[in-house]
């Protein structure tokens, strides 16, 4: 029994060391270079979606707010629209009124010229009419 190691051990020892070290070059570099590569692509496609998600929440945000503006130009206009119908509709009644007023008043005047003719014959037949009732009731001519 021998308390120094075989000389196997030690060529074991170095080929698995050789081994390591050529394993390491040929595979393990590689992988673990596609595999940072991997990771940073990875890192960079997050940040890539979260820059995408921040536009695409600012730009909901403005077309929100647009939308609310527009909505309140809407409202607005809308509201211009109808004030200037009842203006309108004022100055289109009160014409309206106008003119009736000026029929009226017209009609009055007609109304007023007719009943001083009728008045005027009218008493006119009236001086006639009471000559010939007093000559009838009397008897005799007047």
């Amino acid at each position: 029994m021998d308390i120094y190691p075989n000389i196997t051990v030690l060529f074991q020892i170095a080929n698995f060391l050789i081994l390591l070290f050529i394993l390491n070059l040929i595979v393990y570099r590689p992988i673990r270079k596609i595999l940072g590569r991997r990771g940073d692509e990875v890192i960079s496609f997050q940040d890539m979606i979260e820059d995408f998600q921040n536009r695409s929440e600012k730009e909901a945000k403005t077309l929100q707010e647009n939308m609310a503006g527009a909505r309140s130009q809407g409202f607005k206009e809308k509201e211009n629209l109808k004030n200037a119908g009842l203006e309108e509709e004022k100055v289109m009644v009160q014409g309206a009124i106008s003119a009736a007023e000026e029929k009226i008043g017209k009609a009055k005047g007609e109304i007023d010229q007719d009943t001083a003719q009728a008045r005027q014959s009218l008493e006119a037949e009236v001086k006639v009419f009471s000559k010939e009732l007093a000559e009838k009731i009397l008897g005799r001519s007047i």
